[in-house]
């Protein structure tokens, strides 16, 4: 959700039914233009000029998407902190963060668990307070994918009450439904006119039992093929598409991970595929000469070193997808560009690596590590490589 641009929702049904409409513009009126006359002349012996027309010009577009909403209790008491206990506030964890989110055309998070009026509870089986998706509204996230291994810590009722959380603050969901029409429909949204649908799925589950068969997408390759096809006959430009997928700290993709992207990759439907869930960062490579996402790593969690993990759990990054629509309607993923980041300890910021390196912030040695673990696995390369610019 920029500040001071529209983009508004637009959810289509599996007939390309328009369900939340965008009124269309105006259409030229038919008829010959009116004679050209220059006083002096006799009417009609001056040729009408033929009209200019102008090529329609490609369109550029950067959309952001990044790790893993994890909220651990130590996250969820240092809102309540900045609230003096009343309540829970979010947002500045992801001060640091804000101009990337806000500065892209589109913006997309990964809301890994439930969001639900109960009491908060952590891992294995968790809820945070719904009070993040206020959060998520004022940082500019524009929509979250819900489908991951704890999307049914809650059952359905967790389901529910994180797309009402999410939908009270005006941000869009995909990947969990709330009725067998809602799971029917695309979720598209719209940036410099161009329309974007965002598709979210999970390989993964808890074992949790299946409220019923449309409450979370699952993610095969046939699937999501045939949606992004939907999401195209009812006039997607770009389609991103979002998979909870890997094995958990393993920076490598596995072969599932593999297969899949390859598949989505060569139907040709698929714009851009991005994946969180391992809690550690792993590369973006070119699949097909496209460059795949194969995993952010967390964006904020209480993961680390200290509670015995791999220091790589306190690290991810905010993928910049550089996409071009051409003039002639083809869309192409150019480039991603990605922003390291690190959860600071103990008020949970997000910490832009590359930006408080070149400021010369505390933890010097820390955000240096960070550094060097993100752009060690993810890499560079001509289609990719690290950001560190104060702006998308």
């Amino acid at each position: 959700m920029r500040l001071g641009l529209r983009h508004p929702l637009v959810l289509m049904a599996a007939s390309g039914a328009l369900v939340t409409g965008v009124v269309a513009g105006a259409v030229a009126q038919e008829g010959v233009p009116p004679t050209v006359t220059t006083p002096g002349t006799p009417t009609g012996t001056t040729p009408a000029t033929p009209p200019v027309t102008t090529p329609p010009a490609a369109v550029d577009l950067t959309i952001e998407a990044n790790g893993d909403f994890l909220i651990h209790k130590p996250v969820w008491m240092a809102a309540a902190s900045f609230t003096g206990g009343r309540g829970y506030d979010f947002a500045p964890m992801f001060r640091q963060i804000k101009p990337y989110v806000q500065g892209a055309d589109l913006a997309f998070c990964h809301m890994e668990t439930p969001m639900t009026p109960r009491a908060p509870s952590g891992y294995p089986v968790f809820n945070a307070p719904p009070a993040l998706a206020r959060a998520i509204r004022s940082t500019g996230w524009d929509a979250c994918s819900t489908a991951s291994n704890h999307t049914l810590d809650q059952g359905q009722y967790g389901v529910d009450a994180t797309i009402a959380a999410l939908r009270g603050e005006g941000i869009a969901h995909a990947g969990s439904a709330s009725s067998a029409s809602g799971a029917r429909r695309v979720t598209m949204l719209e940036a410099k006119g161009m329309k974007v649908a965002f598709l979210a799925y999970t390989q993964l589950s808890n074992g949790q039992t299946l409220p019923h068969p449309w409450s979370m997408r699952w993610a095969s390759a046939g699937a999501i093929i045939a949606d992004a096809r939907r999401a195209r006959r009812a006039g997607a430009d770009v389609v991103i598409v979002n998979v909870h997928w890997g094995d958990e700290y393993d920076h490598a993709p596995n072969a599932g991970q593999r297969a899949l992207a390859d598949a989505l990759v060569r139907s040709r439907v698929v714009t851009a595929v991005v994946g969180q869930h391992v809690h550690v960062v792993q590369p973006i490579q070119r699949v097909r000469g496209v460059p795949v996402v194969f995993g952010e790593g967390n964006l904020v969690s209480n993961q680390g070193a200290f509670a015995g993990l791999t220091p790589g759990s306190q690290d991810g990054y905010l993928a910049l997808l550089r996409i071009r629509i051409g003039a002639d309607g083809r869309d192409r993923l150019r480039r991603v560009d990605y922003v390291p980041v690190y959860v600071r300890h103990p008020d949970y910021t997000v910490v832009p690596v590359g930006i408080a390196l070149r400021r010369g912030e505390g933890l010097a040695a820390e955000y240096r590590a960070s550094w060097g673990r993100t752009v060690g696995v993810v890499g560079h390369g001509t289609m990719h490589g690290p950001w560190d610019r104060a702006a998308p």
